[in-house]
């Protein structure tokens, strides 16, 4: 593996846990068959190996970057493009859109500023910014570890069009530095740490939200199955993901232990892929996961835009 395997397996790995988690999602933990694969259904009556909006906005976003650079108005335009005309849907129609996502880009649509457009609410913590965080690390994989700032403040701002509460920022800043650290191939436990020399190196930048630091000094690995629930409260989804990810044996669990745990299944399993897929690369993921993803050209597309260019 390298770093660009790496790159690849973040993003496509979003796409496969938002595909796998799909549909179970909104189902209460234990109501549902076991996952071990795609399945069509659930409640947008979707395909087997079909995504949702994690993926779509996360597709967005790529988009942005590659065509334009670094801006957030740019970012927003294209989000409102998908909720309002199906661009970067799977099926070519908005489906499923979070209540604080739809609210953040009516007021976009308003005002036109997507600095200021998110929620600032301390009760609008969804987790809609850290479920298509990917193409930002990805992006600017480069600014780790020397320019460590700059990589923070790219993960923030990229919350802020639809989710401005400081609990998401905070939740994106640290999303974002784990999924560097694992793209450039540093151990998982390192990374994890409660004491990671970066992660200290963060906060002093960036002092993170209690809610968020307690998960970033492993309240993940404390916790039981029983306590873990993967709802759309991002530091639960946040915590959840974690949960999954730090002791599995290679991408296929970690993933489906995340969307087995049923409520917001597509995006537990989102930011779960995107750490397994950084973790473990495109390599590691299961082949008939990958040639079973729909739309998996739409995933390259965005891809061959981020990654062509400088990591930094």
């Amino acid at each position: 593996m390298n770093l660009r395997d790496r790159q690849r397996g973040a993003l496509i790995g979003l796409a496969i846990g938002d595909a796998l988690g799909a549909a179970v999602e909104f189902m209460s933990p234990g109501s549902f068959r076991e996952v071990t694969g795609y399945r069509g259904g659930g409640p947008h009556g979707i395909k087997a190996g079909e995504w949702t909006d994690d993926t779509s906005m996360a597709l967005a976003l790529a988009d942005s970057i590659a065509s334009v650079g670094w801006d957030l108005n740019d970012q927003a335009r294209r989000y409102v493009q998908w909720w309002q005309n199906g661009m970067y849907s799977v099926n070519g129609r908005c489906f499923d859109i979070g209540l604080t996502t739809r609210g953040s880009l009516s007021r976009f649509q308003q005002t036109g500023d997507g600095l200021t457009s998110g929620n600032r609410a301390e009760d609008a913590a969804g987790n809609g910014s850290i479920m298509r965080l990917a193409p930002v690390p990805i992006r600017y994989a480069g600014l780790f570890p020397d320019r460590l700032d700059e990589l923070a403040a790219r993960c923030i701002e990229s919350s802020l069009p639809t989710h401005g509460s400081p609990v998401c920022q905070s939740a994106c800043a640290y999303f974002g530095l784990v999924l560097c650290g694992l793209m450039h191939g540093l151990p998982r436990a390192e990374v994890l740490g409660a004491e990671w020399p970066m992660l200290q190196r963060l906060r002093a930048i960036h002092p993170l939200h209690p809610t968020i630091d307690a998960v970033a000094r492993g309240s993940f690995r404390d916790a039981t199955g029983a306590s873990i629930r993967g709802s759309g409260y991002v530091v639960k989804s946040l915590e959840a993901a974690l949960w999954a990810f730090h002791d599995a044996v290679d991408f296929r669990q970690a993933v489906l232990r995340a969307v087995n745990l049923g409520d917001d299944a597509d995006t537990t399993g989102a930011v779960c892929g995107q750490l397994a897929g950084a973790c473990w690369g495109e390599s590691g993921i299961p082949v008939d996961w990958l040639s079973d993803l729909a739309k998996r050209d739409m995933i390259d597309t965005a891809l061959q835009g981020l990654v062509r260019l400088p990591p930094g």
